[in-house]
């Protein structure tokens, strides 16, 4: 459901010509065009086509990932790495041949280990290959927040840095609210069900689905990366990109502030973090790490 949601998204903004792509038969073509249809409701001129064939998406500048089987309830992330590993490794081998100089925005569970075998499996540049969570994260960090303080979404700036999974962190010490600091507002006895609801986001709308999971504001998140790459925004996104020494971490997707533009990850933003976020981000580095592992125990080629 992501995919045809990005495609939605793209057209009403005009982003650009959009290709969607399944290896279902007719599913990314019925999709493309009931998509297409909507433009001349939309005013969107863009042009909107469906295919289960590689070689219709050749020559790609943006490629968005959300292959792979979704959560169904009680499974956690890193329940479905086996699957999907296996699914991105068809996907990054049809991106090397077809679209070696895309950027590629990954959505695929669990995120940081399959951005990471992405990049492996494709070849491509690091800086050109990146996950979405960090966004998806703060979005809902940022939402429980405003229902709870009955505040306006928009006065809040936060971010959540980790991996995207339950070791996530949420960061209350670089939260601000109309420029408060977040400690000034919320008790911690109201704050610490927000930071455990934001690591469960995920799950909370796939037990309520039942057969489906989140697909409205991830499509949204990809859609804010997507963007900044296409016009060369250059925002600050907190991103799974790869880190070389950043944070004190090697040779490994996470999640950390970057700046996005045309040349795709253009810079790691180092924030200055607690004792306890540290703390909190090792653990989560950590919890990447050893599925990384067990991604190796799978498939030797990473």
């Amino acid at each position: 459901m992501i995919g045809g949601t990005l495609a939605h998204l793209i057209s009403i903004k005009e982003l650009a010509d959009v290709v969607l792509f399944d290896v279902v038969e007719g599913l990314a073509k019925g999709k493309a065009l009931d998509i297409a249809q909507s433009t001349s409701i939309s005013g969107s001129n863009i042009n909107l086509t469906g295919t289960s064939n590689y070689e219709d998406t050749k020559n790609s500048d943006l490629i968005i990932i959300t292959a792979g089987i979704p959560r169904r309830p009680g499974m956690s992330r890193d329940d479905l790495l086996e699957t999907n590993l296996k699914i991105i490794k068809q996907v990054a081998e049809g991106i090397k041949k077809t679209s070696p100089k895309a950027f590629v925005i990954c959505i695929t569970n669990p995120l940081d280990v399959i951005v990471m075998a992405l990049q492996k499996y494709s070849g491509l540049p690091t800086n050109m290959v990146v996950g979405m969570a960090g966004i998806l994260d703060s979005s809902r960090f940022k939402y429980f927040l405003s229902q709870e303080l009955k505040v306006p979404v928009k006065n809040i700036d936060s971010l959540v840095l980790g991996g995207h999974g339950d070791t996530m962190v949420p960061m209350p010490n670089q939260t601000k609210i109309n420029g408060k600091s977040l400690d000034e507002i919320i008790k911690k006895a109201k704050l610490d069900p927000i930071i455990e609801r934001t690591r469960k986001g995920g799950a909370e709308i796939g037990k309520l689905l039942q057969k489906a999971s989140a697909f409205y504001a991830p499509a949204a998140s990809g859609i804010e990366m997507a963007e900044s790459y296409i016009k060369d925004l250059k925002k600050t996104l907190p991103c799974a990109a790869y880190l070389n020494g950043e944070y004190g971490v090697s040779n490994l997707y996470a999640g950390v502030p970057v700046i996005i533009g045309k040349n795709g990850v253009e810079k790691i933003v180092q924030i200055n973090l607690s004792d306890l976020e540290k703390k909190q981000f090792d653990i989560s580095v950590k919890a990447v790490k050893d599925l990384y592992k067990a991604a190796k125990n799978i498939d030797k080629d990473l």
